[in-house]
């Protein structure tokens, strides 16, 4: 089994930051991408920004320039650092690690963690 564990959220006012960190554990031989989700309540949730295996990003539109993603391979580890921080960042954020192989196993998953709670108050 595979469990992804998130960390670093919490409350922060406007214009501050925030380093999330995600840690994936169990028997796990690869993991093609990691990345974070996020859903506000009301709302569907989207691709905050993912990173492959061999370090290419992908970020949503509204976190451009202010979100940084990076992954630690060894640690099974991925960050997301948060910038200039603003209300509409407010929901709970999921860590999503995707192509997952286990050890002795031929076949991929897809896994999310529970998820933790970003609050961005004016």
């Amino acid at each position: 089994q595979v469990h992804l564990v998130e960390s670093g959220g919490g409350l922060v006012q406007v214009g501050g930051s925030l380093r999330l960190s995600c840690v994936a554990s169990g028997s796990i031989f690869s993991i093609f991408a990691m990345g974070w989700y996020r859903q506000a309540p009301g709302k569907q949730r989207e691709l905050v920004a993912d990173i492959i295996t061999g370090g290419s990003t992908n970020y949503g539109d509204s976190v451009k320039g202010r979100f940084t993603i990076s992954r630690d391979n060894v640690k099974k580890t991925v960050y997301l650092q948060m910038s200039s921080l603003k209300p509409e960042d407010t929901a709970v954020y999921y860590c999503a690690a995707r192509g997952v192989r286990v050890l002795g196993s031929v076949s991929q998953g897809d896994f999310w963690g529970q998820g933790i709670q970003v609050t961005v108050s004016s």
